[in-house]
């Protein structure tokens, strides 16, 4: 199901799930970390090293909380929603590593606790590690956190069971989301803002799984009120910024480069 960010105009990507929904103006380890150099310190790369990754699962397993220290096997496909694995009361800091540079995002477990709780334990399963982020659009938001990098976390008709109606990781969640008068007044507190880590999702709060956008600057008056934010950058905007300005053109956002997600290491800060 192809996760979209949704605004006036719905951005599907495959059977079933959205990004974010972009309004108008009328409303596992990865060995290969090097990063290729470009002869202007203004131009990005243009071609990066495969990340070397463990292969993807073939078999949907029962969720349980992986170790802290993270799982040594990785695991992209469960039979249901993680289990309750971190403190309500905690804080995270997630290290995105990509081949542009480092992003770190912090995550408070009291902010919306099921998309921590959630993304937690996709990292320490290595679910993140070799990825690449699929859709990115400029002004607007980077997507990523899809194994397949299609968008639809390969879900088919006809697929293995589980995998036909949500791709991976093979389950929804029901998550929280900003205020519905985010819609009409978006310079809210509690509504969006520019470099914000929210959910995407099918343009619902129970069709929350794996995959995740970056708001950039100019999205966030750009996005319904269709998904849970639950982090913010705290260092590498200008990472993310550099990721934004690789992005396709339409509403697809096919990027021009690849940009991988090398890892994500999970550090709880407090709780």
């Amino acid at each position: 199901m192809a996760l979209a960010i949704v605004g006036i105009v719905l951005l599907v990507n495959g059977p079933g799930t959205k990004s974010a929904k972009k309004t108008t103006t009328t409303t596992s380890t990865s060995t290969s970390t090097t990063v290729a150099t470009s002869t202007s310190s203004t131009v990005p790369p243009t071609t990066f090293p495969t990340p070397t990754t463990q292969p993807l699962t073939t078999a949907a397993v029962v969720p349980t909380c992986p170790p802290s220290t993270g799982s040594t096997t990785r695991v992209v496909w469960f039979t249901k929603a993680p289990p309750t694995c971190i403190s309500a009361t905690s804080v995270w800091d997630a290290t995105f590593k990509t081949s542009l540079g480092d992003i770190v995002v912090q995550m408070p477990a009291a902010a919306s606790f099921a998309a921590v709780n959630n993304f937690v334990f996709l990292a320490l399963y290595q679910y993140y590690n070799g990825t690449f982020f699929h859709r990115v659009i400029p002004g607007f938001a980077v997507q990523g956190g899809d194994p397949t990098g299609t968008g639809t976390g390969g879900a088919v008709a006809g697929g293995k069971s589980g995998e036909a109606e949500y791709g991976l990781p093979g389950y929804a969640f029901t998550g929280n989301t900003p205020p519905a008068s985010c819609s009409t007044k978006p310079t809210q507190a509690a509504c969006y803002q520019p470099y914000d880590l929210v959910m995407a999702n099918k343009g619902t709060a129970t069709s929350d799984g794996s995959q995740f956008f970056f708001v950039l600057p100019g999205g966030q008056t750009q996005l319904s009120p269709l998904y849970t934010i639950f982090g913010k950058v705290t260092s590498g905007t200008n990472v993310v910024d550099k990721i934004g300005a690789l992005g396709g053109p339409g509403p697809n956002g096919t990027p021009k480069v690849k940009v991988y997600l090398l890892s994500v290491t999970m550090r709880q800060i407090s709780g």
